[in-house]
């Protein structure tokens, strides 16, 4: 049931799910990229706080380790909420893939008019680990808007039998299961590979 195969499969089955959470992330990046001023504030608030805890946790005994627990933890229960939020008709998982999208978006474009390299940004600071932590953030909210897609659809379908709808609804939450240990995993490896890797490349 656990296994990365099954996985594999489960996400073959919410395609269009996960069709639908990669064009909301590619549609925030854009729009992060040309930000109007309203949302530009938003933006910006959100690189200063991660900015102002990035600096802090630099300023610790051991910033390697206090990087890689907290990158992790943060990422890993987001990852993992967002899934079960998207029963609220998977409205948090489109809003959550739409302003990761648009604090990338925003922060690549920010750096082009600074005159910053984005050879470094993109391959040193963002690839390493983004590689697999985007990827299983997208997978992650892919399951969240299918969660709202089946909440709104037994919302107005009433012909299945109850049997039907429990079996279904049974296997689904064993598939939430899976994508939620294994949302654990990549996320586990991505933070890994961002605070040593990424770390190193970028002092």
């Amino acid at each position: 049931m656990l296994s990365f195969f099954t996985f594999v499969k489960d996400i073959k089955s919410i395609r269009k799910a996960l069709l639908l959470s990669c064009l909301l992330f590619v549609i925030g990046a854009v729009v992060g990229w040309v930000a109007t001023s309203s949302l530009e504030k938003l933006l910006v608030q959100q690189l200063e706080g991660l900015s102002e805890i990035s600096g802090n946790l630099r300023d610790t005994s051991n910033p390697q380790w206090n990087f890689f627990v907290f990158i992790f933890l943060n990422n890993a229960i987001k990852g993992v909420v967002i899934i079960f939020l998207g029963a609220l008709f998977g409205i948090l998982p489109a809003i959550f893939l739409f302003i990761n999208g648009a604090v990338i978006g925003y922060l690549i474009h920010l750096s082009a008019l600074q005159g910053q390299d984005l050879f470094d940004l993109i391959v040193k600071g963002l690839l390493p680990h983004g590689i697999i932590e985007i990827p299983a953030i997208i997978i992650a909210c892919a399951f969240g808007l299918h969660f709202g897609g089946k909440v709104i659809s037994s919302l107005f379908r009433s012909t299945d039998r109850k049997e039907e709808r429990s079996a279904d609804w049974s296997a689904f939450m064993r598939q939430t299961l899976t994508a939620s240990i294994w949302t654990v995993i990549l996320l586990f490896v991505a933070a890994i590979i961002e605070s040593t890797i990424t770390f190193s490349l970028l002092s």
